[in-house]
């Protein structure tokens, strides 16, 4: 074989690795997706909860309804996460009677995790409150019974429930797919983060063979 084969060779090899590693390399790479930091609506519906079709400033629940709130990062419905509790009207609304011309929703808040929060803040501990308001009394309406201080945007976007977060509406983030515990469905390394070692031990495996076969062809082209 001729030095000019020779390189063409090299040059073939050297595509051929590449077409071969870049895929393992990408893969090795934290996936980053943006999501957003707000303040989610639920409704319990049973013993499940479901994603509010309303906001609360148009949500009219009735007497007997369980609202849920939870802080977090997502990028829309599908991956919002739930609020994590599964607290019943009986069980929040116990110490607080009926009364004619009124109606009482349960609320249950969750301030989420602290991979959640934004940076210096610490979200207080869930809890729920049981609202007694008027019967045509909105979820908002409920909400600022029970839960106040309350801060909206000027879109009217619900940015803090009983005073959290103290900053930011609906800002955008950038965050490492698997980063929040809820939603990592993969395994991961011991110490959290690189390449794990099999993947290392792969690319090695097809570095040698390369380098086999690129020896080869340089044998070829002395021969």
């Amino acid at each position: 074989m001729t030095g000019r084969a020779a390189g063409r060779g090299t040059a073939v090899l050297a595509a051929a690795l590449a077409a071969v590693l870049l895929p393992v390399l990408l893969a090795a790479a934290p996936a980053r997706a943006a999501g957003y930091r707000y303040w989610s609506f639920w409704e319990r519906d049973g013993d499940r909860w479901t994603y509010a079709t309303q906001g609360p400033a148009t949500a009219r629940p009735g007497d007997g309804s369980v609202q849920g709130f939870r802080f977090s990062v997502s990028a829309d419905s599908a991956d919002a996460a739930r609020p994590r509790s599964g607290a019943a009207f009986g069980t929040v609304c116990a110490g607080v009677p009926g009364r004619d011309g009124a109606k009482r929703v349960a609320l249950v808040l969750d301030f989420g995790t602290a991979a959640d929060a934004p940076a210096g803040e610490t979200p207080p501990a869930r809890r729920t409150a049981c609202a007694r308001v008027p019967a045509d009394a909105t979820t908002a309406e409920a909400l600022a019974a029970a839960a106040k201080p309350l801060r909206y945007g000027s879109d009217a976007l619900l940015c803090a429930i009983a005073g959290y977060p103290q900053r930011g509406c609906g800002e955008q983030v950038s965050t490492a797919a698997g980063d929040r515990s809820e939603h990592a469905s993969a395994p991961r390394d011991d110490d959290g983060g690189g390449p794990s070692v099999g993947l290392l031990a792969g690319v090695g495996a097809v570095l040698a063979l390369g380098g086999a076969a690129l020896w080869q062809t340089r044998r070829r082209g002395r021969g």
